[in-house]
Order: structure tokens, then C-alpha cells, then sequence
């Protein structure tokens, strides 16, 4: 549909004033929910994160076009709730205990809810049991850690165990990331997943949630 197309270039564009008005004229035309995301939403970022791989696009031009995404979603979340229809998935983020520094997690929440997931951001310096105790309550599909000081990657280990020890581990996936933070290190733990930036971190979210 020429709407459709419409809001995924407007949303490529960066355009967070007119892409939820877009996306509100298109439910008021019948468009279903579900095909305004898939179709328009996602699909826009899909070519915003391949131009941002053949650097055609740069980081600020990524993030704008994600505030664009996250201002559609405010229309369209609660049509979504309301018709039953299930958003990309739900991650829980938090950089590990005794780390303060949150850019790349919170680029990652950022990338990852422009892309139609919901994500609780626990924040920094985030205990293990804080972890355990944000998987028992929001049940989410993946846990995501962040850590940039090597002093405090073996506090990924823990949170991994804790979760083990809670009975937990087997209800969520966990993905590790952070400058220190490596492919074997993040196997050697018994991670998920690891990814070396923000944007190919939402590209794993999105394999590991299969969706």
C-alpha cells in the first residue's frame, strides 16, 4: 500500500513528527495493526540498519530514525495489546555490578525498541540478583548484559549462574556485550549470544527470538 510505503520512507528519513501521525491516519483507513508494524515500521528499519552495514547511513542518522520508530509505536502499542497481536519480544538490559557506564546499552535498548521490541533497562552498577529478580517478574525472551571494564566481565559468569541457581536459566536467552567483551568469552560463560555493536546486537535479538 502507498501508505505504507509512505510511513517506512518517512521513518528512513528520520521523520519522528509525521511518521505517527502517518501511522494514525493509516488505522483510521482499517489497516490492521500488525501489518502497520511488519510492513511500514519494521520493514523501514530493516533498510535502516542495511544502510547503516554498507555505511550509507551513520549512527546519528540510526538513532533518529529510531526515535521516529519509538513514536509510531506509542500510537500503535496499545492497537497491538488491543487486538492481541504480539510486539517483536520483551529484553531485559542492565550493566553488570560495579560498571557505570551505560552508552552502548542504552543504544542498544534504543536500536531494539525501534525495532518493535519492549525493553526494561535496569540501568548500571545491576546486581545479579537484581537480574534473577527482573526475569521472575517481566518473564522476558532475552537478557542483556553490558559490561566495559575486563574487572567487571566475570560478573556476567555470575548472573548467568544466579539465574541457573533460580531455576530460571531455561526461560530466557542471555546475550553479552561491551568494547572488552569477546565471541570465545561469551561461549566460555555459556552466553546465548554476544555481538561486537548496537546495530548487530538487534540483529541478534532478532535470531534468538526468531522473529
Amino acid at each position: 500500500m502507498e501508505l505504507l510505503e509512505r510511513i517506512s520512507e518517512e521513518l528512513q528519513n528520520g521523520n519522528y513528527i509525521d511518521v505517527p501521525k502517518l501511522t494514525r491516519e493509516a488505522l483510521a483507513q482499517g489497516i490492521a495493526p500488525a501489518v502497520i508494524l511488519s510492513d511500514a515500521l519494521v520493514a523501514g528499519m530493516d533498510v535502516v540498519g542495511e544502510k547503516f552495514r554498507r555505511d550509507e547511513l551513520f549512527m546519528p542518522e540510526v538513532l533518529i530514525a529510531a526515535k521516529a520508530m519509538q513514536s509510531a509505536m506509542e500510537v500503535l502499542r496499545p492497537k497491538l495489546i488491543e487486538t492481541g497481536v504480539r510486539t517483536a519480544g520483551m529484553i531485559v538490559l542492565g550493566t553488570v555490578k560495579g560498571d557505570l557506564h551505560d552508552i552502548g546499552k542504552n543504544l542498544v535498548g534504543m536500536l531494539c525498541e525501534g525495532t518493535g521490541y519492549q525493553v526494561i533497562d535496569l540501568g548500571v552498577d545491576v546486581a545479579p540478583e537484581r537480574f534473577v529478580e527482573a526475569v521472575r517478574t517481566h518473564k522476558p525472551d532475552i537478557v542483556g548484559l553490558s559490561a566495559l571494564l575486563t574487572t567487571t566481565m566475570p560478573r556476567m559468569r555470575e548472573v548467568i549462574e544466579s539465574l541457573v541457581e533460580a531455576g530460571l536459566r531455561g526461560s530466557v536467552k542471555v546475550m553479552v556485550g561491551g568494547a572488552p567483551v569477546t565471541e570465545k568469552f561469551a561461549q566460555d560463560i555459556g552466553a546465548d549470544g554476544y555481538s561486537p555493536d548496537a546495530t548487530s546486537a538487534v540483529e541478534k535479538v532478532r535470531v534468538l527470538t526468531k522473529y
